[in-house]
Formats: structure tokens, sequence, C-alpha cells
């Protein structure tokens, strides 16, 4: 089952190259937009509020009162239970970047150099001048950075994040689709045993980093709790000073959906009052 993760850039025929895909694959196209409602369900957030983050429309209070870390959770968990379901190409969010280590997915950016862009735009929207176009897409860029850096702290114009980066002022959108098209039928995307298994520990990992946030939030207190997976096995560690958030971690995680095991190596810290 093919899943491709693709950065959305404004103006580059990115949308036509998805569609493109979707054809030919039988792919499902989602893009924030369509699954916004559940993210704020997961978050405990109104819809409006997470599309103006997202989008990076969130205004100065809007921005003070959201918890960057909680959503980036549960956006990070609403990618991967996507990507686990196959037959999908998700546009935007930083799901390049959390699912570049997936051997199955294929990572793609769409990029053109700006003089195009502003073509592109300018015939859409019926612009008549190029400043204007520029703006839009400056400003569209400025607000897709600011909020990948905000939810996953990466840079999504790092080449190092795509298994296919392609300029659509050189490579016409059927081409594009071509060469990605290539990519899905080859055997270094074929989806895998361990493959499965590589994508299935990141959604675990992060239902359990959102497990443990919405129960403990920031009160955990010292060092934190942090998991690792491997083969749907969790091990947890840090440091507390109470001994019953040790246990209650362990108990809650082994609720936690997918989850085979928990191996606590949780460092309790004995809190002596000062004499001074």
């Amino acid at each position: 089952m093919a899943v491709i993760a693709m950065t959305r850039e404004m103006a580059t025929l990115g949308k036509d190259v998805a569609a493109g895909l979707a054809d030919r694959l039988g792919l499902n196209i989602v893009h924030h937009e369509l699954v916004e409602h559940d993210i704020a369900e997961r978050a405990g957030m109104r819809e409006s509020e997470v599309h103006r983050f997202l989008e990076g429309e969130a205004s100065l209070l809007e921005r003070w009162k959201i918890d960057r870390k909680r959503l980036s959770h549960y956006t990070a968990q609403e990618i991967l239970e996507l990507a686990v379901r196959g037959n999908v190409l998700i546009r935007g969010w930083g799901a390049t970047y959390l699912l570049r280590s997936v051997p199955h997915v294929i990572c793609v950016r769409i990029c053109a150099p700006m003089p195009f862009r502003e073509q592109v735009l300018m015939q859409r929207l019926d612009i008549k001048d190029n400043a204007v176009a520029r703006s839009a897409i400056a400003g569209n860029d400025a607000a897709h950075d600011k909020t990948v850096r905000k939810l996953f702290g990466i840079d999504w114009m790092d080449a190092s994040l795509y298994a296919l980066v392609l300029n659509s002022a050189r490579v016409p959108v059927q081409d594009c689709v071509e060469h990605i098209c290539r990519l899905a039928a080859s055997a270094t995307f074929q989806e895998t045993a361990q493959s499965q298994v590589t994508l299935m520990d990141q959604l675990i990992l992060s239902r359990v980093r959102s497990a443990l946030d919405q129960r403990f939030g920031s009160g955990i207190g010292l060092g934190g709790i942090e998991a690792a997976v491997s083969s749907g096995r969790v091990i947890l560690t840090g440091a507390t000073s109470d001994e019953r958030v040790i246990v209650e971690a362990v108990r809650l995680v082994h609720g936690v959906e997918g989850v085979a095991g928990v191996e606590s190596k949780i460092t309790y810290v004995a809190f002596r009052a000062s004499t001074l």
C-alpha cells in the first residue's frame, strides 16, 4: 500500500501532482483541513484554533494559550495513524519529517522558483500585479515555515528530508507524477514486515507520548518521563520524586493501543528538605 508524504508549497503545481498520483495509484489525498476536527478533539482545542495555528494565522493570544508540545504530539499521531492505514498521500504538516525514517514511505518536495510561482498564482486567481502574487506566496511560505518549526523544530526546505525533490518549473506535472510512480513501483519503497514494524513503533511512541502528556502534563517533576519503542515494547526512562508516578505511568502505558509490553527504567529520586 503506497504512502506518500509531500510538502505543500503554494503555486508550485503540487496540488496537480498530488491529483495525478491519486488517480494513478488510487490514493486518498489528505491535507490538514480534512482532519483538523480529529486533531482538535485529541488536543482538547477548538477546531478553529487548530486551523489558524496550522495556517500560521493564530493571534498572539492564541499562540500564547496553545500548548505547542501537546498539539505537536496529536498532530504527529494523526499523521502516523493515516500512514498506517496506507494508500494515502499526506500533504503538509511536517509529514515528510515524521515519516522520513519509514522505508516504504516516499517523501517528496515539489518546488519552483518565485517567478514561476507568481505566474501560476496570477493565472489561478486572476491577479494582475506580480507584487501582489509575490507577497501572497511569501506570506504563505513564512506562515508554513513558522508552524513547522514550532511544531517539530525543523527546516522543511532541508533536502535531506526527501527521497525526491522536483522543480515543477523544469519538470512538467505529468513527468513529476511519472517519476514518483516509478519510485512507488521500485523494490526500495515496497512495504515489508520490517517497515510495517518501524511505522507502527513510531505510531505507538506517538500514542504513548500523548497519553503521558494528557495524564501528567508538566507535573511529573524532575527529569520527566521519556519513552522508546522497539517491536511494540516500550521502555520508560527518566526520573521522578513521586513513586506513585512510576506505577501509574507503567499502568497507563500498558493500556495504550498496540503496546506489547512495558519496562520501567524510571529512577526514583527521594526528596530531602533542606535543613538550612
